[in-house]
């Protein structure tokens, strides 16, 4: 009961319900390319073009942005050897990997529901905004 009372006191103290340190994670999440960058790094350590590459199209700059940002959330951790020239690489830390299930679990999803969302997404950049 105690757990539930500390649940419920979180959850009371945001006017959303959402427990803070939850819209913290989803703030983190959320953004463009976090999580496509996330699921290459579960193959392992490998280079910051490599990361772009297999999230997508995404921009070096924007890469940088989320790499810097998934690294000081403490998900990710870089590596720049003393080679010539330098090079950079990038792996999940202890709290990266644990995404893990999180990510299997929204690839299971999108296999069984996904092309719904596909068609939905299509429909709303169809519509005039305004």
């Amino acid at each position: 009961m105690a757990k539930t009372q500390a649940v419920h006191h979180e959850e009371s103290q945001n006017p959303c319900g959402v427990p803070e340190k939850l819209n913290a994670a989803f703030g983190l999440l959320q953004e463009k390319w976090v999580l496509s960058i996330v699921y290459v790094l579960m193959r392992g350590p490998i280079g910051f073009n490599e990361v772009g590459r297999g999230a997508g199209s995404v921009n070096a700059a924007t890469l940088a942005q989320r790499l810097s940002r998934l690294e000081s959330a403490g998900l990710v951790k870089k590596t720049v050897q003393s080679t010539m020239p330098p090079r950079t690489s990038y792996e999940l830390t202890e709290a990266g990997c644990a995404l893990r299930p999180v990510i299997e679990a929204l690839s299971k999803w999108s296999d069984r529901y996904g092309k719904a969302c596909e068609k939905e997404c299509r429909r709303a950049l169809a519509r005039p905004s305004g």
